[in-house]
């Protein structure tokens, strides 16, 4: 009996040993975020960042989260060109160029009424590429207090 009981698991570890090779040989394919997840994931909170260290006049920190912002964008243009019909690696440059230079400019003349009206206009865009694409439900707005509490915002002097 013990003799049989060996051989059928022998037999059941030859059987299986081809699949499990195969399972190593053919991995699952990378993980790839689509644009929702990556706006979740990069650009709504650089978004949000931006706006508050505007809003604050930290002016340093602002400069460094709208340049991440634009890598954000640019990371989706690159990683989904397409998505469903929308052409996203021309939309969003398209959309967002003119406000991300207002912002800039506002950044560089360290004026919060400038900067609060061309992120306003930035995140106008933002809503209008929404709309654009099907995605009127997701709507953008500036911050209006911070989600992130472990984070000071206001300037260094």
């Amino acid at each position: 009996m013990k003799h049989l009981r060996f051989g059928a698991l022998c037999l059941g570890a030859m059987l299986l040993a081809p699949l499990t090779g195969r399972a190593q040989d053919n991995p699952p394919p990378p993980y790839k975020p689509g644009v929702g997840d990556l706006m979740t994931m990069t650009v709504q909170p650089r978004h949000t960042k931006l706006g508050l260290a505007g809003q604050l006049g930290n002016w340093a920190y602002a400069e460094y989260e709208q340049h991440e912002l634009q890598e954000a964008f640019d990371r989706i243009a690159r990683v989904s060109p397409k998505w469903r019909n929308y052409p996203i690696a021309e939309l969003l440059p398209a959309m967002t160029k003119g406000p991300m230079g207002a912002v800039a400019e506002a950044i560089q003349a360290g004026d919060v009424g400038r900067f609060n009206k061309a992120y306003r206009a930035l995140t106008d865009a933002c809503n209008a590429c929404h709309s654009g694409t099907n995605r009127a439900m997701v709507v953008i707005q500036p911050p209006s207090g911070t989600p992130f509490p472990d984070q000071d915002f206001r300037p260094r002097h």
